[in-house]
C-alpha cells in the first residue's frame, strides 16, 4: 500500500529525513527537484516532444524546486525562461540560496509582483508551475491569483511540481477554483495527496505521477495514516490458495439474489463474474420467468425460483451459504423490499448489498441498523447520495462515507475512478486500477459478483473489498487494451478476469 499522508506528516517526514539520514535541507530539495526533472525531461516531456520550458517560481521551497530544475536546464543547454513570482520579500533560505546559484551560472529571470504581473511566453513552451506548494493554507488572492488566471487562459502544456499551485492537499471546501493552476500533469514527491483522488480536482491535477525522493523509510513505515492507495504488489497474498486435493466445497457457496422483468442481464453479469472469481458453488434466486434465461446463460449456477413470476417476493436463505449478494436488477417494488428487510433482519451470513437493494435501503434508512457487522455496501455516487444526502464537495462526501461505515460497522465501497473503501475503523483504501471504459451499466453488477465470490471463499470483508475492487479494475484495464475505452463492455471485463487473476498471481 502507498500511504497517503497529510501535509503535516509530509513536513515531518522531511524533517525526520534531514535529521536521521542526515542531509541538509537544501540537499534534500536538490534531490527531490532533480528526481522531478529527470522524470519530466526523460519520460513525460520526451513523449510530448517538448523542448522549451517556462518556470514560474514562488519564493518558498516549491519555488526552490523550480530553481534547481532551471539550473539543470542551463547545464544541459535546454531553452527556458524563468519568472520569480515575488509572493514576499522574505525568500525562504533554500530558495534564496538556489536563486544565487542560478544567477552565478548565468541564469536570467523576470520578477513578477503587484506592480508587474503581466507576462508573455512562447505558445509552444511547457509551463512548469512551482508557485505554491503543500504549505498553502488559504485561497490565493492578489496579484498571484491574476498570474494563475493568465496561466490557465493560455493554451500551453502545463506541469505542476508536487501540487498544482492554489490547490490544498486535502480539503478544498473553502477554496476558489478560479485561482488554482489547471495542469495536464502533476509530478508529486513520493506520496499522493488526498486531493488528487477526488473527481472535482481532475481539472487541476490532470494525470499525476510519483517520484521517490528518498524520504526516510523508518518514518514512512512507522507513521500511521487512515488513507492508503492499493497497489498490485499488495494483493497476491490475499488470493485463495487452491491445493491439488481441493474440491468445490472448499471455495464457498454463494447466493446471489436479483432480477426482475426487464433487468435479468444484471444478475447474469453478477453470476458470471462470481464464477470467474474462483467460487465453488453458486445459487441464484430469481423470479420464475427468468429460469430458462439463467439456466441457459449461466449453466454452472443452480437456480432457486421465487414464487412470483416477474419479481422477487420471498428469499430462502436457510441453506449453508457462505456469502450472499443482493440487488442486481431486483427492482424496488414492495415485495422485493419486504424480502430484503427479512433477509437483513434474520441472516448473519456475510453479505454484499448493491443496486436496487441499496435504493430500497435509501427509502427505509432505519433498516440500516439491521445490517450485520461487516456487511458490504457498493453504491455508485447516485446511490450513495440517496443513502446519505447531498454534499458540497468531494472531501465532504468522503467524510460522509467514513461516518456511514463507522456508524453501522460496515464497509462502504463507493464506486468510481479511485473507488474508495471505507471501513468500520475509519480507514479508507483507494483503488488504483480501472478506467473510464468501465463507465457503463453492468460494471457494478460485475463487481458485486466478484466481491460476493471472494467473501464466499471466506476472505474477510476488508480484504474481499480491497482484492475485489482491484481485480475488477485490472480486468477492465486488460479489456480496454483489447477493445478500447469506447467499445469495451462489462461482459468483456468478465471475460478478462482470468488474465487479471493470473497477473496478480505473478505479481
Amino acid at each position: 500500500m502507498v500511504k497517503i499522508f497529510t501535509v503535516e506528516q509530509i513536513r515531518a517526514a522531511d524533517q525526520y529525513t534531514i535529521k536521521h539520514e542526515p542531509i541538509d535541507s537544501i540537499d534534500l530539495m536538490k534531490r527531490a527537484a532533480n528526481k522531478a526533472f529527470e522524470f519530466l525531461y526523460n519520460q513525460l516531456l520526451k513523449e510530448e516532444q517538448k523542448e522549451h520550458f517556462t518556470f514560474f517560481c514562488g519564493t518558498g521551497n516549491n519555488g526552490g524546486d523550480g530553481l534547481v530544475m532551471a539550473q539543470r536546464c542551463l547545464d544541459a543547454g535546454i531553452p527556458h525562461q524563468l519568472f520569480v513570482v515575488e509572493l514576499s520579500k522574505n525568500y525562504s533560505n533554500d530558495f534564496n540560496e538556489n536563486l544565487e546559484i542560478y544567477k552565478s551560472i548565468g541564469g536570467e529571470f523576470i520578477v513578477l509582483n503587484e506592480s508587474n504581473c503581466d507576462f508573455e511566453i512562447d505558445s509552444k513552451s511547457t509551463i512548469i508551475d512551482c508557485i505554491f506548494g503543500t504549505g498553502l493554507n488559504r485561497k490565493v488572492e492578489g496579484f498571484s491569483s491574476e498570474i494563475i488566471r493568465q496561466i490557465n487562459q493560455k493554451s500551453n502544456f502545463t506541469v505542476s511540481i508536487d501540487i498544482p499551485s492554489g490547490l490544498f492537499a486535502e480539503d478544498n471546501s473553502g477554496n476558489d477554483a478560479a485561482c488554482i493552476v489547471q495542469a495536464q500533469h502533476t509530478v508529486s514527491f513520493q506520496f499522493p495527496k488526498l486531493a488528487f483522488l477526488f473527481p472535482q480536482n481532475e481539472v487541476f491535477v490532470g494525470n499525476w505521477h510519483l517520484v521517490n525522493i528518498g524520504l526516510h523509510p523508518e518514518y514512512v513505515k512507522e507513521t500511521k495514516t487512515p488513507f492508503h492507495l492499493i497497489q498490485k504488489s499488495d494483493l497476491a497474498t490475499l488470493l485463495p490458495q487452491r491445493g491439488k486435493f481441493a474440491h468445490k466445497g472448499n471455495f464457498g457457496h454463494a447466493l446471489i439474489i436479483g432480477g426482475c422483468k426487464g433487468k435479468f442481464g444484471a444478475i447474469i453479469l453478477a453470476a458470471k463474474s462470481a464464477l470467474r472469481s474462483g467460487l465453488g458453488l453458486l445459487t441464484l434466486h430469481i423470479p420464475k420467468m427468468a429460469n430458462t434465461i439463467l439456466q441457459t446463460s449461466v449453466p454452472e449456477a443452480m437456480v432457486l425460483l421465487d414464487e412470483n413470476e416477474e419479481e422477487l417476493s420471498k428469499v430462502n436463505f436457510k441453506q449453508n451459504y457462505t456469502a450472499i449478494g443482493i440487488g442486481p436488477g431486483m427492482g424496488t417494488n414492495q415485495s422485493a423490499a419486504n424480502a430484503l428487510k427479512l433477509l437483513i433482519q434474520e441472516s448473519a451470513i456475510p453479505m454484499v448489498i448493491d443496486a436496487d437493494a441499496l435504493n430500497i435501503l435509501a427509502e427505509n434508512k432505519t433498516w440500516l441498523s439491521f445490517l450485520a457487522k461487516g456487511t458490504i455496501l457498493t453504491p455508485h455516487p447516485g446511490e450513495f447520495k440517496r443513502l446519505v444526502g447531498s454534499w458540497s464537495d468531494d472531501y465532504e462526501r468522503l467524510q460522509l462515507q467514513i461516518e456511514l461505515a463507522k456508524c453501522y460497522e460496515i464497509y462502504v465501497v463507493l464506486k468510481g475512478h479511485y473507488t474508495s473503501i471505507a471501513t468500520p475503523a475509519g480507514e479508507v483504501f483507494f483503488n488504483s486500477s480501472g478506467n473510464s471504459g468501465m463507465a457503463k451499466g453492468g460494471s457494478g453488477d460485475a463487481l458485486t459478483g466478484i466481491i460476493t465470490s471472494l467473501l464466499a471463499q471466506r476472505i474477510p470483508s476488508k480484504e474481499a473489498c480491497i482484492l475485489g475492487v482491484y481485480i475488477h479494475g485490472l480486468a477492465g484495464d486488460i479489456a480496454s487494451k483489447k477493445m478500447g475505452l469506447i467499445s469495451m463492455l462489462p461482459s468483456d471485463l468478465i471475460d478478462c478476469l482470468a488474465e487479471a487473476f493470473e497477473e496478480l498471481e505473478k505479481a
